[in-house]
């Protein structure tokens, strides 16, 4: 008996509990599908990229079904993994999916989703979304923080 209490306590340790709630994630994901949805129309309009396959083209100039879909859904599943991680954890979160975006936008040109002007570059992608990411965080921690 008095091992399974150790083991109980060990466990305990090892997984911190994750105090996640609906009404945080869901803030963070509106939060996160408007400066999308903002900085694709403003982008969109610069003449920077173009969505050569959107729902509802001949009405939307940008893809609405990944600012509308994609885009909370990425960011419930980010708040749910940054949620029980310490600052280094968050940071390295954050540097990986931003690392990651370019790769994802580069593989969305060549399925025909996406288009840059010739004066774009994938860089810009990388510090877009590691200043957007930080500031839904930055958001979403205020929120932990306010709730405590």
């Amino acid at each position: 008996m008095n091992s399974v209490k150790h083991l109980n306590d060990l466990k305990s340790q090892l997984l911190p509990k994750r105090r996640l709630t609906f009404k945080h994630v869901l803030a963070g994901g509106v939060l996160g599908s408007l400066i999308g949805t903002y900085l694709d129309l403003y982008f969109v309009g610069k003449g920077m990229y173009e969505f050569t396959f959107r729902p509802l083209a001949d009405v939307f100039s940008i893809n609405i079904g990944f600012t509308l879909v994609v885009l909370p859904i990425f960011m419930a599943v980010f708040l749910y993994v940054i949620a029980g991680l310490n600052k280094w954890g968050r940071m390295g979160v954050i540097l990986f999916a931003s690392l990651l975006m370019p790769i994802l936008e580069k593989l969305a040109e060549v399925l025909g989703l996406f288009k840059h002007a010739v004066e774009w570059k994938h860089i810009y992608t990388f510090f877009w979304y590691l200043l957007f990411l930080s500031a839904v965080t930055t958001f979403f921690q205020w929120l932990e923080k306010e709730e405590k």
